[in-house]
């Protein structure tokens, strides 16, 4: 894939340099991308006319994600939304996955490619980066119309993958597994250390899930949503009612190796920020997906289709953002 699969190709103009400052500016953006926890699992060096783009293993959740699966997808929403900074900065981008066969943590290499004009689709997707945030709020009762649906659809097989929505009898069968999933991560050893690791408030951090991030109980106890604040009874939380049928879809992929996490990953962010970009909110719903026995439930491997990650969708208040490291801590020298 030579550039982003956002829409035709822009028309060339009179090459700028490429300075140091510009491709920090857009790994600044790409820190923007969502990750697991919050826990921002990458790093990137900045060369000569390219960004190479490393997974942090130090970063990784042994207990949710022993085999690093969803740190790959968190690198590759990174990776799209570092090649959409650079054709928003006016520039087309080459990218090479795993590069380096001796260097199994660089998972990928953006070249910086031609000049280009951003279409009017890229800027739009471009403005979204930084107005994306997880909403762990009630959504609205409105139904998400279907050609809304089809664009979400169409971002996802931009970026090689398939985005499902959940018909009822489906959805009813996916937030039961996730409630079940749920329940049996919270049974799990090393569990709460791990949520309290991402959790814990102190004094200038600037990762993990903030007491604002978290949002209320569902007085109803009908969605899944992780609950961030399970270590923290000090938190005044309110109890409010959730919509009764969320929309739920289900991104999956062709394979299940890690060069397919890391494609996982550009479909993801490319998925939530044209939703950003509709004035939709987002939720995550990844529990059913981090116990490989009831992921094989939601994975059709005879159709080619591995389940990557779960999303409810629909109209929301406004989401607050969560913390990023700054440059210093995620550039190599």
């Amino acid at each position: 894939m030579t550039e982003i699969s956002t829409g035709p190709g822009g028309v060339g103009v009179p090459e700028p340099a490429v300075s140091g400052l510009s491709l920090a500016e857009c790994v600044l953006s790409a820190t923007a991308a969502p990750s697991l926890h919050n826990s921002q699992p990458w790093l990137f060096r900045i060369g000569d006319g390219r960004i190479d783009v490393y997974a942090d293993r130090r970063r990784q959740l042994d207990v949710l994600d022993p085999v690093g699966r969803e740190l790959l997808i968190s690198v590759g929403a990174a990776v799209f939304t570092l090649r959409l900074a650079l054709r928003r900065a006016g520039r087309l981008s080459d990218l090479h996955l795993f590069p380096d066969a001796d260097d199994p943590d660089l998972a990928a290499r953006v070249t910086v490619g031609r000049a280009t004009v951003p279409t009017p689709e890229v800027t739009a997707l471009a403005a979204a980066i930084e107005n994306r945030h997880t909403n762990r709020w009630p959504f609205a009762q409105a139904v998400v119309p279907a050609d809304v649906l089809a664009q979400l659809m169409k971002a996802a097989r931009l970026e090689g993958a398939t985005l499902t929505v959940a018909n009822a009898v489906s959805r009813n069968t996916i937030l039961g597994l996730s409630q079940a999933a749920d329940r049996r991560l919270r049974s799990q050893g090393g569990y709460r250390a791990e949520l309290s690791r991402w959790t814990v408030p102190h004094a200038g951090r600037r990762d993990g899930v903030p007491p604002t991030a978290i949002g209320p109980w569902d007085a109803l106890e009908m969605l899944p949503i992780r609950d961030f604040g399970l270590l923290q009874p000090q938190l005044d939380r309110v109890a409010e009612r959730f919509e009764p049928y969320p929309t739920i879809v289900v991104l999956a992929t062709s394979g299940d190796t890690e060069r397919h996490w890391l494609q996982a990953g550009q479909a993801l962010q490319c998925v939530l920020l044209k939703a950003t970009s509709l004035h939709l909110a987002t939720t995550p719903i990844s529990q059913p997906i981090e116990i490989p026995a009831i992921r094989e439930l939601l994975t059709d491997t005879r159709a080619g289709g591995w389940a990557q990650m779960i999303m409810r969708i629909g109209y929301g208040r406004p989401a607050t953002a969560t913390p990023r490291r700054p440059l210093g801590e995620v550039l190599l020298s």
